[in-house]
């Protein structure tokens, strides 16, 4: 099992949770995103570079991931295209996609598609809070228990 990031949107403090889970237990973590990213040194935590573009690095996800990898994403096509692929999707905020829950994102998605695309304002997610990083973090130590770690 390896845990794929969509790095360039996902918040710092994700990114810090996943360095130290990757550490812990030994786990590989790939970042994926258009411009450098900084990591700490770990012979489990790499990155790859894309260039820039519409879904370059959801695309280089999609093309890689395997049946059991976690994808962490708040992309919600990216998210049900891994699950169709045999993968597990968790968002930033701690929701495990599931393909119940996958299916009701995209169905949304769409929809908030349509009215930003008629000219409704929609408006954006929240603000990334104290409560999402911890139940991302509570989620993710969940995901490993149960899926093992590399080691």
């Amino acid at each position: 099992m390896q845990i794929w990031v969509d790095a360039d949107a996902c918040p710092g403090v994700i990114k810090e949770i996943l360095f130290r889970a990757a550490e812990r237990v030994g786990v590989s973590l790939i970042l994926v995103a258009n411009r450098p990213l900084r990591t700490p040194p770990s012979r489990y935590i790499r990155t790859v570079q894309v260039s820039a573009g519409f879904d370059v690095a959801d695309n280089r996800i999609a093309r890689h991931v395997e049946a059991g990898d976690l994808v962490v994403t708040a992309d919600i096509p990216l998210a049900a295209d891994v699950i169709e692929r045999g993968g597990h999707a968790l968002n930033p905020r701690g929701e495990l996609y599931t393909r119940d829950t996958i299916r009701e994102r995209l169905t949304m998605r769409n929809f908030m598609d349509e009215l930003r695309s008629s000219g409704i304002d929609t408006g954006g997610p929240s603000s990334f809070s104290q409560s999402d990083r911890q139940a991302f973090a509570n989620q993710l130590d969940r995901f490993l228990a149960r899926n093992g770690s590399g080691r």
